[in-house]
């Protein structure tokens, strides 16, 4: 990032008083929605003023260090520790100038022209439909430089899912990514420390200060100050990052136009509810989807070294919509399926067992190769606030998901059986001595074994470790206050001036990676106000 527009960014270290800001508008969080909204507004003459609880993480500066336990502190909210409240899920949301769009995996597809029809459809969602925003994904795919993933980027775990999928008759596709000049270190999830990766950090809220909006850092947002039925601005406090506590020193910001919140689809409807924002749908919290995933080993007799080169360069998107049959009833399919990527410490987590079986399976870490699916949720969860003020998500994995993760085992135990693996591991809680060692996770080694083995995986909490980062629903957006928590503008029903602009405001999750569609509303969203506000 240029000097001068670090200069437009104040971060921990630099703040000595507590301060009162007045601006045109506020914009809580600069990841793929607020770092949209901020350039938008600026560039339209507005003052513009974000706050991102998180840190400023640059390059240059060495701070992308590519140690999974250092970045998974700075760059995950909760330290990367947040789960459901039945521990069963990680919450993987950012905490970092630039949201999450650091730490992801750079996958960028539009939002399905099927998933506008059913949010007009079913939602009364107007203004974004697929053609309406068509405009808006042309702009993102030249502005990120999104394009297919070429051969080069295919790790020996892409090659083998490839081959594997291709063998038993599953379509494969090269995944759209958001690169520009990739050195295929391995480390997207760590925060790309060649700043290839054309994350919110590289693009948009660089483009933002250029047009003359600042950025305070470590800085977090506690209220949403609200007269006379409008949104007048926020109370903050201002954080120590080297404590990672507050710092004693307070920020009040006057927005005379709006206030945005885009804190991300797990933290801004929790901001809403202690802020005390009026909903009189009853629908705040409510309908939150999150696009939980899972992963299947498959141990080869060849290096296979998954944590290197990018994640998925290639991925299989036939069964991302369900099936069923007259009578409604689930067949198949709400899912994709991905290479999957995990570096050495994140994958000792996500192994089965402990102890000697565990110690065995790491042994064999090197010639681990992984496929992963994410499902098309069908049913939906809750954000609460606990005693304590903080987010309590509940996220059960039951009916027909459930399913839908059973079928998706099947067809990675297929995939990695097909490529070459000589066994499959399914990582739930299964422990065995065979032959005086200890054997952890469900095992197949035959096609024939799969529809048995995958019948008896237990699914529940604690079993199987699923992640979360793609949420969705819990302010979503509708034709009517009865129904929904914003308006088609994006702005709040119940208090003008305040406006969602983040994954929470889908009605549902988008069914890919969610990135390119909340950039995408997100300009929608930028233009309404304009248009409204002047």
């Amino acid at each position: 990032m240029k000097p001068e527009l670090r200069e437009r960014i104040l971060e921990h270290d630099r703040v000595t008083a507590s301060r009162t800001e007045e601006v045109d508008a506020v914009v809580i969080g600069s990841g793929c929605g607020g770092a949209v909204v901020a350039k938008e507004l600026a560039g339209a003459g507005w003052s513009v003023l974000m706050l991102e609880r998180g840190g400023l993480y640059l390059a240059e500066r060495g701070d992308f260090d590519q140690r999974e336990d250092d970045m998974m502190a700075k760059l995950s909210a909760g330290r990367g520790l947040d789960t459901t409240i039945d521990n069963g899920t990680a919450v993987l949301g950012g905490n970092n100038v630039g949201g999450a769009s650091v730490h992801y995996w750079a996958d960028s597809l539009r939002l399905p022209r099927d998933r506008c029809e059913l949010f007009a459809r079913e939602h009364g969602v107007q203004h974004r439909g697929y053609d309406e925003l068509l405009p808006w994904f042309e702009r993102i795919e030249r502005d990120l430089n999104i394009h297919e993933a070429p051969d080069e980027l295919r790790n020996r775990n892409n090659q083998l899912f490839l081959k594997g999928a291709t063998t038993i008759g599953l379509e494969v596709e090269r995944v759209h990514q958001a690169r520009k000049g990739c050195v295929q270190s391995g480390y997207c999830m760590q925060g790309c420390a060649y700043d290839a990766k054309q994350s919110q950090l590289v693009t948009y809220v660089p483009e933002a200060l250029e047009r003359g909006a600042r950025l305070f850092a470590d800085c977090e947002v506690e209220r949403i100050l609200v007269e006379q039925g409008r949104a007048v601005g926020v109370r903050a406090r201002f954080l120590d990052r080297r404590r990672n506590a507050p710092s004693g020193h307070t920020l009040t910001v006057k927005a005379k136009r709006a206030v945005v919140v885009a804190a991300g689809g797990f933290f801004t409807a929790p901001l809403l509810m202690q802020s005390g924002i009026p909903d009189r749908s009853g629908q705040l919290g409510k309908n939150l989807q999150m696009n939980p995933g899972m992963r299947t080993l498959g141990v080869f007799d060849e290096d296979v070294i998954l944590w290197r080169n990018i994640p998925a360069a290639v991925g299989c998107f036939q069964h991302r919509l369900a099936r069923y049959d007259e009578q409604g009833r689930y067949l198949d399919g709400g899912f994709l399926l991905y290479p999957d990527q995990l570096q050495p410490a994140s994958l000792a987590a996500c192994m089965p067992g402990f102890g000697e079986g565990h110690r065995a399976l790491m042994e064999l870490a090197p010639k681990i190769g992984a496929v992963t699916s994410w499902i098309d949720e069908r049913f939906a969860g809750t954000v609460a606030l606990g005693a304590d003020g903080q987010p309590l998500w509940d996220f059960p994995i039951v009916g027909e998901d459930a399913e839908k993760f059973r079928r998706s085992i099947k067809l990675h135990a297929r995939i990695l059986l097909a490529a070459g693996a000589r066994e499959v591991i399914i990582p739930d809680k299964t422990m065995r001595k065979v032959d005086g060692r200890w054997l952890v996770g469900a095992r197949i080694k035959d096609e024939r074994e799969i529809d048995a083995v995958v019948a008896g995986v237990d699914l529940s909490p604690g079993s199987i470790f699923y992640a979360a980062p793609h949420p969705a629903g819990a302010a979503r957006m509708g034709g009517s206050a009865e129904t929904s928590v914003v308006n088609s503008d994006g702005e709040v029903w119940s208090t003008s001036g305040l406006y969602v602009a983040d994954p929470s405001a889908f009605p549902t999750v988008v069914s890919v990676d969610p990135s390119e569609s909340i950039m995408a509303w997100s300009y929608v969203t930028a233009h309404r106000m304009l248009a409204k506000h002047g």
